[in-house]
């Protein structure tokens, strides 16, 4: 079981989290252009560049949209007295697991998918 001093760090670690990626997506749609893809304007391999460059550019947002869902999961685990407890096997979530991740919904062996028994 964790302490309220844990669980206070790991809420403000989370907290912290979304904050930066608050910063990021602002930063992030400042660069959300479309691309010129009149080729009399630009060049093909600098319009091949710019679509390479907008489909990283999406595939990061992707990934911040979900790291922003697995902490704000992990934050409602925190309201409702759950955190630290896998939600797959309900074990507790080691202290270094969650140092690592305060995110992680899962203990090692189910994130592992190994079987216990």
């Amino acid at each position: 079981m964790l302490q309220d001093s844990d669980i206070s760090r790991f809420r403000e670690l989370l907290e912290l989290k979304l904050l930066e990626l608050d910063q990021f997506g602002v930063g992030m749609s400042s660069r959300d252009q479309a691309v010129e893809l009149d080729q009399s304007k630009v060049g093909r391999l600098s319009r091949m560049d710019a679509l390479q460059q907008q489909a990283m550019l999406d595939a990061t947002k992707v990934r911040a949209q979900r790291e922003r869902v697995r902490i704000q999961k992990a934050l409602s685990r925190i309201e409702k007295g759950e955190f630290g407890q896998c939600v797959q096997c309900d074990e507790t979530i080691a202290l270094g697991r969650l140092d690592f991740d305060p995110a992680t919904p899962l203990c090692i062996v189910c994130a592992s998918g190994v079987d216990s028994a």
